[in-house]
């Protein structure tokens, strides 16, 4: 499942993505195994705001889309 079929609210972990875009989303602080949680999705196919590790990220809907995540998602 990706990122984008996350509900509002859900919380994801992080499980893969490709290699590319791996060290882009470490730039944003975002690693493999990290508990996400969507926040908000913007209209018209803007950007998902979402929370990891206790900050604010908004990501682009092609790149959420390249995510690979797990719903459960249990607390470190």
């Amino acid at each position: 499942m990706t990122l984008l079929e996350i509900p509002i609210g859900g919380k994801a972990r992080l499980i893969k993505t490709s290699e590319g875009l791996r060290s882009k989303l470490r730039q944003y602080g975002l690693h493999i195994g990290d508990c996400i949680q969507v926040l908000r999705a913007a209209p018209l196919g803007g950007p998902l705001l979402v929370e990891v590790n206790g900050r604010e990220v908004a990501l682009g809907r092609e790149v959420a889309a390249k995510m690979l995540v797990e719903l459960e998602c249990a607390s470190r």
